[in-house]
């Protein structure tokens, strides 16, 4: 039975094991709960890029940052239906879109992005979305157009938080995934660590996500990528053993979510991923940009799963009840 009652003092004492301990614990739990050797392939796919209004410490998104990111409004519907059939092609099967928005606004913008939406899903893929905040009449259209899921990260414990943002809350992230809740809609929530928090925030950051009323369906951990022009410039590189305890203590925490082993992946050698891959991480986004940032391509990636016999995880295998799934007849040739 998965639990969502645990305590602060039994996440603290999972997360301070011994490394190789932590490791083996967590690779048990994999087994027991996960099909052993399949991840999940991911794409993201940035729809809306730059001038976003939030002072997210880490993000080049930001317009108050001088990063070199240049903005641009919402791709063309064909541009984006385009590079979700060669995500398809490329062997993902869960095709996430994130526009630089603090939240969802009722306008035309919204409306093409769900009929992005609709299309993407008629493809047959996981259609994800990363649009900022958003109330539960949004959810529901979103649901209604075929959204599978919703991401929508904590970024850092509750006490870490007004270090990085200052221009939403805390609260205001809970009540988004409550909002993607209700809808019946795939939870994605996770954080980023290397943002200057203690390993304390790390264990808090976790607690919170595990004893949420449901475990996210899907628990993204990211290695900071540092952007020159944002005050996380000079932050140092996350280790892989840091990775690691996040990785493992969340797979024991939460055993069937997808922990996805997200930013941070292009500077790790394919050792240090194989290590994330038997401590409990099952999913990935593959192509060659996280939004703005770098990440491993297609071709990297197929030969990495080729070396350890890992297979990519079909789309819909879990899908919540009530998803809306599609055909690729439904989309216009």
């Amino acid at each position: 039975m998965l639990r969502t009652d645990w305590t602060l003092a039994e996440v603290t004492a999972l997360y301070h094991q011994p490394v190789l301990q932590l490791v083996t614990q967590a690779a048990a739990v994999h087994q027991q709960h996960q099909t052993t050797g399949e991840v999940q392939v991911c794409t993201l796919l940035s729809v809306k890029t730059g001038g976003c209004p939030e002072d997210c410490a880490y993000c080049p998104q930001a317009a108050r940052y001088h990063t070199g990111v240049s903005a641009h409004k919402l791709l063309p519907d064909a541009e984006v239906l385009a590079a979700a059939r060669r995500a398809q092609e490329a062997g993902s099967t869960r095709f996430c879109m994130g526009a630089a928005w603090r939240e969802i606004r009722d306008n035309r913008d919204f409306d093409r992005v769900l009929h992005m939406v609709e299309q993407v899903n008629g493809l047959g893929l996981e259609v994800c979305c990363t649009l900022g905040m958003l109330n539960e009449y949004q959810a529901e259209r979103l649901k209604q157009a075929g959204l599978h899921a919703y991401n929508h990260n904590l970024d850092t414990s509750a006490e870490h938080y007004g270090e990085i943002i200052t221009t939403r809350t805390y609260d205001d992230r809970l009540n988004t995934l409550e909002h993607v809740r209700k809808a019946g809609l795939s939870v994605c929530s996770g954080g980023i660590i290397g943002l200057g928090e203690t390993d304390v925030d790390r264990v808090a950051m976790l607690h919170t996500l595990a004893t949420l009323p449901a475990h996210p369906e899907s628990v993204p951990v990211n290695a900071l990528v540092p952007v020159a022009g944002t005050p996380l410039a000079e932050q140092p590189r996350v280790s892989v053993w840091e990775m690691l305890r996040m990785i493992a203590t969340a797979r024991i925490l939460m055993p069937t979510t997808m922990v996805r082993l997200s930013a941070g992946r292009q500077e790790m050698p394919v050792t240090e991923q194989a290590l994330c891959f038997l401590a409990g991480a099952n999913s990935i986004f593959s192509g060659e940009k996280l939004l703005t940032t770098p990440n491993p391509g297609f071709d990297e990636d197929q030969q990495m799963f080729a070396l350890l016999g890992l297979t990519a995880r079909k789309s819909f295998k879990h899908a919540p009840e009530g998803a809306t799934v599609l055909t690729s007849a439904a989309v216009e040739a």
